[in-house]
């Protein structure tokens, strides 16, 4: 088993590495369902910045980090056919009996 050593992150560069949270019904029903919590974050960004930038920001406690890699479509306008970004998303799953709550954050 791998050991793991405390990481030091620049604050600066743990507020930037999260995005969005990624609200939706796919989202809404894994975080009902596993205790996750669906993130957009910058593109290279490693799974120890992304949990390290939760726990600080949230004051919460992460378990672990899975990240998918999401590429953008290709869309056509007319003859112009044009490519949407790509971007990363990550689904941070809490420690037992943590949670984020967006919609508290939003009204007060």
């Amino acid at each position: 088993m791998r050991t793991q050593h405390p990481v030091k992150y620049s604050q600066e560069r743990l507020m930037k590495v999260l995005l969005a949270p990624q609200i939706s019904e796919k989202a809404t029903h894994i975080a009902d369902k596993n205790g996750q919590v669906i993130f957009r974050v910058v593109t290279d960004a490693t799974k120890p910045e992304i949990k390290a930038a939760v726990e600080m920001m949230f004051n919460v406690n992460v378990d672990s980090v899975q990240v998918v890699n999401v590429m953008g479509k290709v869309k056509r306008i007319g003859r112009v056919i044009g490519h949407r970004n790509d971007w990363k998303k990550a689904y941070v799953c809490l420690a037992a009996g943590q949670e984020i709550n967006f919609a508290a954050s939003e009204q007060g």
